[in-house]
């Protein structure tokens, strides 16, 4: 199992846009928090993570998406979730965090 990230500064729209493929677990999740915890601190805007290529998703990488927005709301900033794909927005649906985050796409 394996995640796969990769991020890009829109200083114009002045955004993080993240995108993620692969599987997000307690065995990756630990990599997608030091590296959105890494953008944040780098420079602190909204964030929009890209789902279209993440197959999957569990509790573990909820928590960690969870800690980042925390982080983000401090300074106002929000995580936009884009594209998930049906099993994963089935997940945030599930937990309510469609209410926390927000999901379009």
């Amino acid at each position: 199992m394996s995640i796969n990230i990769n991020s890009t500064l829109d200083s114009q729209n002045k955004f993080w846009d993240v995108n993620l493929g692969g599987e997000l677990d307690v065995s990756t999740s630990d990599k997608l928090k030091e590296y959105l915890h890494k953008l944040a601190d780098k420079e602190m805007l909204d964030m929009k993570i890209n789902l279209e290529n993440l197959e999957y998703i569990d509790s573990t990488g909820l928590g960690v998406m969870i800690g980042v927005l925390k982080k983000l709301k401090v300074g106002n900033k929000e995580i936009y979730i884009i594209n998930p794909r049906s099993n994963v927005r089935k997940i945030f649906n599930i937990t309510g965090l469609d209410k926390i985050f927000k999901v379009e796409g």
